[in-house]
């Protein structure tokens, strides 16, 4: 069996493409910042108007909270389903692409989340949302069974 009696030669990292890529993410930060400078320093009268009109506020989704106990919620003051009806449908009357997330307790029956979705579609609300919880955050905390 033979011998090897020459070492071979050493392995090197060409780090050349990484200071490379280093170097062109100052000089693109340091360009960005010069621009953001820039627009800084404009000065630059706006031009006025006489009105408006109402602006757009944004969205916010109207949260309905199903306990286990079967109370509900909606966006935190107490409601049964007759009123969540009739709020969801006034909303739905001022926006007609009302949004809204359901948050049901894990220990409450689904007949209660299922009377809360069939108020919402009474309603005639069409994008709902469910919230959960991922199942790995569930077996991480030891206060939860």
């Amino acid at each position: 069996m033979p011998l090897k009696t020459t070492q071979d030669d050493q392995i090197h990292l060409n780090l050349t493409p990484m200071i490379d890529v280093v170097f062109l993410l100052i000089i693109f930060f340091m360009v960005a910042t010069k621009f953001t400078e820039l627009e800084r320093n404009i000065e630059l009268e706006l031009p006025q108007v006489a009105s408006a009109g109402e602006s757009a506020q944004p969205k916010e989704p109207k949260a309905v909270t199903v306990f286990a106990d079967g109370r509900i919620e909606l966006d935190g003051v107490a409601t049964d389903r007759a009123g969540l009806v009739g709020q969801l449908a006034a909303a739905r009357r001022v926006s007609p692409d009302v949004e809204v997330v359901l948050h049901g307790d894990a220990n409450c029956p689904f007949q209660h989340v299922a009377d809360t979705l069939a108020a919402c579609h009474e309603a005639q609300i069409t994008q709902i949302g469910i919230t959960v919880e991922l199942a790995t955050a569930m077996r991480s905390d030891p206060t939860r069974k």
